[in-house]
């Protein structure tokens, strides 16, 4: 399982910008596998792409926005080439787009998308907050509606199993529908205060153990660890999660 645990690089957003070489060095250095794309940061994606080659350090996937998806899709599957990934994620919506007719826009749209690239094994990917869960459309909220997993369904989960949690969910039992129809997972803790406040992975209220092996038995390729806000050095934040979880996959075995 090690060789599948990334970084999602939203988590150390304040640092790509200065030195965006130097956090994939210290990331590779700290054992994480991959990354996560989520934005260049005024960086040549080419010279990233080539820093990670070198590295060793893979790519799980690319967050992107709706428009790039709509009007840009092209370039957007040249940089996933260049970056050695298959995986387009949404990563979320703004409030005023939390309505069930946006909702329903956003499924279709995604599906038309996933149509027209899946001849060539590119996959499009929605990643959940717990605001899904406020809204209903016919009989589920909207996540699970986005998700649905039915044959015609081209739209495939990146749950975030914080966000379930937050949502009043148990995590595993709410992944079982998306078994070999999630290629990459959210891992992210939940500290245990009053604000339910993000937390390094294994120090918080979540337990990561069945997560893992759910993920094995039902076709997780990549564990993106992410934090939102961390409370000093990002990187710190990292570097306990990924030796947590470095010391729970060798205890499972």
């Amino acid at each position: 399982m090690k060789h599948k645990i990334a970084a999602q690089l939203y988590t150390v957003r304040d640092l790509l910008t200065d030195d965006f070489p130097g956090v994939l060095k210290e990331l590779k250095e700290m054992g994480y596998a991959g990354v996560q794309i989520s934005g260049m940061f005024g960086h040549d994606p080419k010279e990233i792409a080539a820093l990670m080659k070198e590295l060793g350090l893979g790519a799980a996937g690319m967050h992107v926005d709706m428009h790039s998806l709509q009007h840009d899709l092209p370039n957007l599957l040249e940089q996933a080439d260049m970056f050695g990934t298959k995986d387009l994620i949404l990563p979320y919506l703004g409030e005023e787009e939390r309505t069930v007719e946006h909702y329903i826009f956003v499924k279709e749209e995604l599906n038309k998308i996933a149509r027209k690239v899946q001849a060539d094994g590119y996959r499009i990917s929605y990643h959940n907050h717990d605001f899904e869960f406020d809204t209903d459309i016919d009989g589920v909220n909207a996540l699970e509606y986005l998700l649905e997993p039915t044959e015609d369904n081209l739209l495939l989960a990146e749950l975030d199993v914080y966000w379930v949690k937050k949502g009043g969910k148990e995590i595993v039992s709410f992944l079982e529908p998306y078994a070999n129809r999630m290629p990459i997972i959210h891992l992210k803790d939940m500290a245990k205060n009053e604000q339910k406040s993000f937390a390094e992975v294994g120090t918080g209220s979540i337990d990561f153990e069945p997560i893992l092996r759910w993920g094995e038995a039902n076709g997780i390729e990549w564990y993106a660890v992410e934090q939102d806000e961390c409370p000093g050095n990002p990187l710190d934040s990292l570097r306990v999660s990924i030796n947590n979880l470095h010391r729970l996959i060798d205890e499972m075995k």
